[in-house]
């Protein structure tokens, strides 16, 4: 296997993984969670999944990020995530971006940015600001911007639902 399809075919499996991401934000939002959904792969493998269940559980940390490393890291039996990729539907919030960094995943994919977010109800952008002062360039973790058209999918049913409890 050449370099180029090597890498064509990590693209093609991380689009895959984002779509994925992305279903079960959107999932998440006809089921009554947040419109987030994420999930933790390693070796070509997911691990385990996650969708915001903030006010289904009345936890405001049970993000779908830190909703799949949890489910994540007790599937592998460690607390460590290195080797995994930790992909999901929306940027993650500074949280959940320290999470990760704690869990020591090898990357983050994303797909929605937190501007999309910000548009559905989800403003964070003033909890970026404090990290934004050190380049990413500068991070122990690689994070990427996977922008696919249908990004904003979660967002677009957590806006037409009638009954969503907005935070």
């Amino acid at each position: 296997m050449t370099a180029h399809t090597r890498e064509t075919s990590v693209q093609e499996l991380k689009r895959a993984w984002m779509e994925e991401a992305i279903r079960l934000a959107t999932d998440s939002v006809r089921n009554g969670g947040g419109p987030f959904g994420a999930l933790v792969a390693r070796e070509g493998e997911v691990v385990a999944i996650g969708n915001n269940q903030v006010t289904a559980t009345l936890d405001p940390t049970a993000h779908a990020e830190v909703s799949a490393m949890r489910a994540a890291c007790k599937e592998l039996g460690t607390f460590s995530l290195e080797g995994c990729v930790l992909v999901t539907s929306c940027e993650p919030c500074p949280m959940c971006l320290s999470s990760a960094l704690w869990a020591r995943v090898d990357g983050i994919v994303y797909s929605a940015d937190r501007h999309d977010a910000a548009v559905a109800g989800f403003d964070d952008r003033k909890f970026y600001d404090l990290f934004d002062k050190k380049p990413q360039s500068m991070w122990p973790t690689r994070v990427e911007h996977l922008d696919l058209p249908n990004r904003t999918a979660p967002f677009d049913a957590w806006l037409a639902k009638s009954d969503r409890i907005d935070y």
